[in-house]
Parts: C-alpha cells; structure tokens; sequence
C-alpha cells in the first residue's frame, strides 16, 4: 500500500512538470536502524561512484547503494560522514587547484561552511526512482528545467501560507549538500543551480537544475501542485500574454 501512494505521488510530479526523467528518492541508511524500513537487497551496490552519479542513475530508472568505500568523491565523503575531507580540500587549496577560486582562503571559507553528518553515522545511502520506493523516502531529489522546478517551489509557498523561500549554496556540492543534506538536516526544500562537479560528472544538461526536499512534504507538494494545475500552470506555458504582445507589436509594425 505504501509504495503506491509514492507512485501516485511521483505520477503527479511527472505528469504534471513534464519531466522526462524520474524523482529519486534518497535513503540515508543509519547504522543498524533501516533493515526493517528499506530492503537494502533491492538496490544494486556501486563502486567508483561520485554521490551525483549515483543520483543520475536513479533519475534514469536503476536502484543503486553507496557504502562508504565506495563513495568516490572525497568531498562527498566528507559530507556524508563517511571520512575526513582531505587538507588539501579544507585548505581551500584544492579549488584553488581546479580553478574554482582564486584564493585559498575563498575555498576554505566554503568547505567551513559545508553542512555534515557525524562521521559514523551512515550504513550506506540507497537511490532509486521515486514511484518504486519502498518506503519514504528521506529526501527527494528532481533534476530538470528551470520552469518544473519553479512549480515546485511555487507549491512549496502554497504549503507554507505565502513564507519566502531560500535556496542556500556555495555552488559547490549542489547535489550532496544543496539539494540532499540541506532538506534531510533543516527540513526544508532547497534549491540549487548546480556545481561544477555535478555538471563534469554527470548528464545534467546545461539547461537543468535541480531541487530537494523531505519526504514528509511529498503528499502535500504532490497536492499542491495539483491545484496549481487546474489553472496556474497551464495559463502560464500558453504564454497567451506574450502571444498578444508579439501579435500587438507585429501588427504596429
């Protein structure tokens, strides 16, 4: 029963953004404590995955597990608590290396800023698409458009009575900490443009972002955006305003 109300939750999305490829939705396993909640034998275990990889298989329909040594990306690693992030990251001197910053100082002050779990307190992390999830999910990450997300984030303010949204990043870590810690530790959604290693490493399109939330918000985000369907959203793609426009200034011409 439970894993139909995720589908019917992931349907809405999908039909309603026009997505073309699925929600994923996130288990951050912790030691001894999910057996029971998330039947780990599901998943494919991967190795020599950076976070953002494994994120892009699920989106594209595989179930996929990350151990801890299995995580390839040091900074990542870090972020999940995994192990420690490597001096030359913390230095800053890394970005510094990649081209990212200028200054070590500058990269420094964003690793310190970086949002983390207690080192220990993960099993592994399980991915997959959102409509077969086995339960619910910790967060929910959707890649896409710009305009899809933004509904999303629309629907978000609906939930919330009109309260501003944020979206908090370094643009470093879009996808581990934007879009995935950030929701699973504050509760919130979150939204982010990305990062270079998101953008080297994986499909994500020049023309997409991506965006997190919690799994508690993923009943009342899948009704929200339901009554934004029934006018909102498709008022606005008609661009019936915009059509007026051009045919007003095509005729004065």
């Amino acid at each position: 029963m439970a894993s139909n109300v995720w589908a019917k939750s992931s349907d809405i999305i999908v039909r309603t953004l026009g997505l073309d490829t699925e929600p994923v939705a996130v288990f951050l396993l912790k030691r001894d404590q999910d057996r029971d909640r998330v039947p780990v034998h599901a998943f494919k275990a991967v190795t020599g995955h950076r976070y953002c990889q494994a994120l892009m298989r699920a989106r594209h329909g595989e179930a996929v597990l990350i151990e801890p040594g299995a995580l390839a990306c040091p900074a990542a690693s870090a972020v999940f608590g995994f192990r420690d992030l490597p001096a030359t990251l913390a230095s800053g001197q890394g970005l510094v290396g990649f081209g990212i910053v200028s200054k070590p100082d500058t990269g420094r002050e964003m690793f310190e800023g970086m949002v983390h779990l207690p080192p220990g307190t993960l099993a592994g992390i399980a991915l997959g698409p959102l409509a077969s999830a086995p339960a619910l999910p910790d967060v929910v990450v959707v890649e896409g458009p710009p305009e899809p997300l933004m509904w999303l984030a629309l629907a978000d303010v609906n939930r919330s009575g009109g309260q501003r949204r944020s979206g908090n990043t370094a643009v470093l870590q879009g996808t581990c900490v934007d879009v995935t810690l950030i929701p699973y530790l504050e509760q919130r959604l979150n939204f982010s443009l990305g990062c270079y290693g998101c953008r080297e490493a994986t499909d994500l399109a020049p023309s997409e972002a991506v965006l997190g939330f919690p799994g508690a918000l993923l009943e009342p985000l899948a009704q929200s955006l339901q009554e934004l369907n029934v006018k909102a959203i498709p008022r606005s793609r008609s661009k019936s305003v915009w059509r007026s426009h051009v045919a007003a200034s095509s005729s004065e011409g």
